[in-house]
């Protein structure tokens, strides 16, 4: 008997290769999961103005980059958007989308929410602007698991469904206009994943509205499997040992077993570079 549901995962219609360098756009979960591909020594840049929730901040941290640091932009191999709500604060006295408001009052702002159309508008504008600055850049949408409280459970779903709907809106205008599988962009279902498989509270943290460590390491663990190349998959197995080993804490760092530990370290770590040159560059 299955006791749960796996959710499947189509072909992305590209793979992720070691060491690439990527950008990570979005909530918190795309603190976590970049966090993850930098421990396997991807080259990776996350929300570098800081986290942001929703469509319309999401594009403005990708305006940002194109006005500050354009190369920097084009060198972007892979790009991860991932979408944590609709709602939006627009200061008062300009009307602009604020991405954080700095402690401000809240009598300052107006709280709204996005529409479907609002939220797919922001979002195809993201992806033209990367596409733009990187004809060939992998794009991977996705939407948070993490739930939100103040928005009542109810209305958190609500927001997440505006936001599926949204991605689903892009994805499928890719399609109207016969664009294939191949044109760089998919949709990787880390909300479905906590939601479907990991149906259970003890794959939350404390509060009840994060995805744990492990849950976060299960999704790590599904886009290895579907969306890295073979050549990833490989040096991962090659690294495991070695990232192992360069994280111990030894009990006497000053014994003489303790240095021989760091030789053999420092030989396999050679050995891996002279295997993978472009480990020398991270």
């Amino acid at each position: 008997m299955e006791f749960r549901t796996i959710v499947d995962i189509p072909e992305l219609g590209f793979r992720i290769r070691p060491f690439e360098k990527m950008l990570f756009v979005g909530s918190c979960f795309a603190d976590s999961i970049g966090r993850r591909f930098q421990e396997e020594q991807f080259r990776v840049t996350v929300n570098p103005y800081g986290v942001m929730y929703n469509p319309a901040s999401i594009l403005h941290t990708v305006e940002r980059l194109t006005e500050g640091t354009a190369t920097d932009l084009q060198s972007f191999t892979t790009a991860f958007l991932t979408l944590g709500t609709n709602h939006v604060y627009r200061l008062k006295e300009t009307g602009e989308i604020v991405d954080n408001c700095q402690k401000r009052p809240q009598t300052l702002f107006t709280e709204e929410e996005l529409s479907v159309d609002e939220c797919a508008g922001y979002l195809q504008k993201t992806v033209d602007l990367l596409r733009q600055m990187n004809p060939d850049i992998h794009i991977v949408l996705t939407v948070s698991p993490i739930r939100y409280r103040k928005y009542g459970y109810h209305g958190s779903r609500l927001s997440k469904a505006t936001l599926l709907l949204a991605v689903e809106r892009v994805l499928g205008d890719l399609r109207i206009l016969g664009i294939p599988r191949e044109s760089r962009i998919a949709y990787f279902p880390a909300y479905e994943i906590i939601n479907d498989e990991l149906r259970d509270y003890r794959f939350y943290q404390e509060d009840m509205l994060h995805p744990s460590q492990q849950a976060v390491e299960y999704i790590w663990e599904r886009l290895v499997e579907t969306c890295l190349s073979d050549e990833a998959k490989v040096f991962l197995e090659e690294w495991r040992p070695v990232k192992q080993a360069l994280n111990h804490r030894p009990f006497d760092p000053e014994s003489d077993e303790y240095r021989r530990f760091q030789e053999q370290i420092r030989l396999r770590l050679k050995s891996l570079q002279e295997k993978y040159p472009a480990l020398k560059e991270i």
